[in-house]
């Protein structure tokens, strides 16, 4: 009989012992999210400046939850890095089934936001409750992205609080691996959604020029 469990209840724990996932610590793995990054216009800037100020005046107003989350900061960073735009296409809350056969697991859950192109998984991307460390959905994200169909190539994610961001790389196989980013907080100075952007289409681009070959 197969066991359902729902992907917002998995920890890492579990996937851990159902999938043999393992963190990988080590700069080379994951050099997508520092290296060859674009620049962006002094538009995008200003636009960026707007989205952190939007973000700080929600906190005047609690609770900040998923949706107002994803209007404030999600949705306009997607809108600013052409992430609306051919070739990609953003589907919300899209189900997602993964399962173990050996262990006779099905994993269940639904994906915030995808952005995807022709069907190849870009970006997996989770707003949560701001309350929430970004800690609290690294587990159910790895899960989802244990599950997209595509297993030649690394998988990209990323997770908002919108008061924070986490770049996660994952690379199928008999053992998964995954390496994360450090963390960019939105209410550091300066305005590190500038750097967010960046990643962003340093990530798309490597996945576009994978679909290109």
């Amino acid at each position: 009989m197969v066991q359902t469990i729902q992907a917002k209840d998995i920890d890492l724990r579990y996937l851990i012992d159902i999938f043999c996932i393992q963190l990988v610590e080590d700069d080379q793995f994951f050099p997508e999210w520092q290296t060859d990054l674009p620049e962006i216009t002094d538009l995008d800037k200003q636009l960026l400046d707007k989205v952190k100020a939007g973000y700080l005046n929600l906190l005047n107003y609690p609770p900040l939850l998923e949706d107002g989350v994803r209007m404030a900061v999600l949705d306009p960073i997607l809108f600013i890095g052409d992430f609306y735009l051919a070739p990609f296409y953003v589907k919300s809350e899209q189900s997602l089934d993964i399962a173990e056969e050996d262990k006779g697991v099905l994993i269940k859950g639904k994906i915030d936001t995808l952005v995807l192109r022709d069907q190849f998984w870009v970006m997996v991307i989770e707003s949560k409750k701001a309350a929430f460390s970004i800690e609290e959905g690294l587990a159910q994200i790895l899960a989802y992205m244990l599950g997209s169909p595509n297993s030649d190539r690394p998988i990209f994610g990323a997770i908002t609080t919108g008061g924070s961001f986490v770049f996660i790389k994952l690379v199928k196989g008999k053992i998964p691996n995954y390496g994360l980013s450090r963390v960019f907080v939105t209410r550091n100075p300066g305005n590190e959604l500038y750097d967010v952007l960046r990643i962003l289409k340093r990530l798309c681009e490597i996945v576009i020029g994978w679909c290109e070959v």
